[in-house]
């Protein structure tokens, strides 16, 4: 029974977003600066990279789309350059009740590729990419937003290991269609 009106809650609050007067955009290109922080798990040490991190989102309605992220995160430490990139896909919803502002939650999951070298030798592998976060934008024109601040935590798996005390920090432009 309590299960079943958790459901008719959430439903419910899902619903109540198409009620807000925004009208949502049809498309929403972002594109801005991340700042990456990648655990090194104590066996190496922790990366800061600093790089480049862009989106597409196709609204649905006024509170669901489905996002396309790609990122490349990059730093050098003691001679050892880093080199991360994402591509990671899945639902957003957006809270779209203020003209001026528009907060966001997403889950996008897809892959990771990264590379280390120094010296003339290098390694790469390939990890599974799992982003959990949000954000809020602050519209300034008809069609403009600025990204304040979009916050993901990443988890990243392969051969058989996973990171979880990784995080991204991202803002930018977001041009609205």
């Amino acid at each position: 029974m309590k299960k079943a009106q958790g459901v008719l809650l959430a439903v419910c609050l899902l619903a109540s977003f198409t009620a807000f007067a925004a009208d949502a955009p049809k498309a929403e290109v972002f594109g801005g600066y991340q700042y990456t922080r990648l655990s090194g798990e104590g066996i190496i040490p922790d990366v800061n990279a600093n790089g480049w991190n862009g989106a597409l989102t196709g609204n649905f309605n006024k509170w669901f789309g489905v996002t396309a992220d790609f990122s490349g995160a990059y730093a050098s430490i003691s001679g050892v350059s880093f080199k991360t990139h994402t591509y990671t896909f899945g639902p957003t919803l957006s809270a779209r009740g203020s003209d001026k502002f528009t907060p966001f939650v997403h889950a996008l999951f897809g892959g990771a590729h990264g590379s280390a070298g120094a010296g003339g030798f290098s390694a790469s592998g390939n990890a599974f990419a799992m982003l959990l976060g949000g954000g809020v934008d602050a519209k300034f024109a008809d069609r403009m937003a600025f990204r304040v601040a979009q916050f993901d935590w990443v988890s990243l798996r392969s051969n058989g290991s996973t990171s979880n005390k990784n995080f991204r920090l991202s803002t930018g432009l977001v041009i609205h269609f």
